[in-house]
């Protein structure tokens, strides 16, 4: 589905215009709970203690000038979007929620039911929340969240969760954002939703920090995928090699970066230790100027690249 000129996404609160999204990170976490989609429950939170816990991170990059933020929790792992409703609602970061199903760890955080539907039933009901808002809240998604294992050949269940993605991009426009790893696994992707007649510039390579050779990442950018690079919250030195090799190669226009940061926990005391959203603009940026990156880099990666990704022109 081609970008259309008057392009928009859901947030939380409603529909945006893309120019509306502004300084945005396209991978973050408020919450998740790692229980397993047969154990989790809202009951395992108290809303209201994980808004006191996240609100100062959200306040403290909000000062950087971020105004987006695309909230990557998937469902069956605490997708919660009341909760992300009343923390946008509170900081003024337009926060950006998704549809889909997680399907690494063989299967641990997908429910009873992927395992039978067909991929056309799961894109049902992805479909549905884009049309109607998920689980009778009213709130839109934004993109497609799923997730593969690292196999070759693709499991079964993954390659049905792409082919369901596939579909849901086709009658809605939202983009697909799969957690993956190496160039290995993320090209049978591609080549499933190729098969489909799905460009490419659907699909969000993420973790692509994974890849050990650099030379895939030409080979992606080429084809049109976008390279997520979303981990820089854990570490800053491989982010910097990628992101210079992209520069010199001329294929920044196609990368993405992100914290994948965050989060409340329910297994934790008070939800664990919150890895704040700040390493781009306290560690990366310093770092990088000081090897010739420049403002328009960073526009592109932060403002541009995230609209043109991102954006549904239906």
């Amino acid at each position: 589905m081609p970008e259309a000129e008057n392009s928009y996404i859901n947030t939380v609160s409603g529909s945006i215009s893309t120019d509306s999204m502004g300084l945005t990170l396209v991978h973050e976490h408020m919450l998740v709970d790692f229980i397993g989609a047969d154990s989790v429950s809202p009951a395992r939170y108290d809303q209201e203690e994980v808004i006191a816990k996240v609100m100062p991170y959200l306040l403290e990059v909000k000062k950087y000038g971020v105004k987006t933020i695309f909230e990557c929790t998937p469902s069956f792992l605490a997708k919660d979007p009341v909760l992300l409703k009343k923390l946008s609602e509170q900081s003024g970061i337009q926060l950006i929620t998704n549809t889909g199903l997680y399907g690494t760890q063989k299967g641990k955080f997908l429910p009873d039911y992927a395992f039978s539907e067909t991929a056309e039933e799961l894109s049902e009901r992805w479909i549905a929340e884009y049309e109607d808002g998920i689980e009778g809240t009213g709130i839109k998604p934004g993109f497609i969240k799923i997730s593969v294992n690292e196999d070759n050949p693709l499991w079964e269940m993954d390659s049905k969760l792409v082919r369901a993605a596939g579909l849901t991009y086709e009658k809605t426009g939202l983009k697909i954002y799969s957690h993956t790893g190496t160039w290995n696994t993320a090209k049978q992707e591609v080549e499933i939703l190729q098969q489909m007649g799905v460009d490419p510039s659907a699909f969000v390579w993420v973790h692509a920090q994974a890849e050990q050779d650099f030379q895939n990442y030409l080979e992606a950018a080429q084809i049109g995928v976008w390279i997520s690079l979303d981990g820089i919250g854990w570490g800053l030195d491989e982010y910097m090699k990628r992101l210079l090799f992209a520069k010199e190669n001329g294929f920044l226009g196609n990368v993405l970066i992100s914290h994948d940061a965050g989060w409340y926990d329910p297994a934790k005391p008070n939800g664990g230790e919150f890895v704040p959203f700040t390493n781009i603009f306290e560690k990366l940026m310093p770092a990088l100027n000081a090897k010739g990156f420049e403002e328009a880099d960073w526009k592109l990666l932060l403002e541009e690249n995230p609209k043109r990704a991102f954006g549904n022109g239906q």
